[in-house]
């Protein structure tokens, strides 16, 4: 779950640094979303992970 969180605070931090004004850039638009999105993914599936169930 902490990679998942780092990878959230990452989409947002990339999101943030975009040059363009009120972030309507390539970065602010498309990829700093795609970043969350894999994170918000990260987290769904470390949430239902069940460890004893691999066996």
């Amino acid at each position: 779950m902490l990679v998942g969180l780092a990878v959230l605070i990452l989409g947002f931090v990339v999101m943030s640094l975009d040059s363009a004004p009120y972030g309507f850039g390539f970065v602010g638009l498309t990829l700093g979303p795609i970043i969350v999105m894999v994170g918000f993914m990260i987290q769904f599936f470390a949430i239902l992970h069940n460890p004893g169930k691999d066996k």
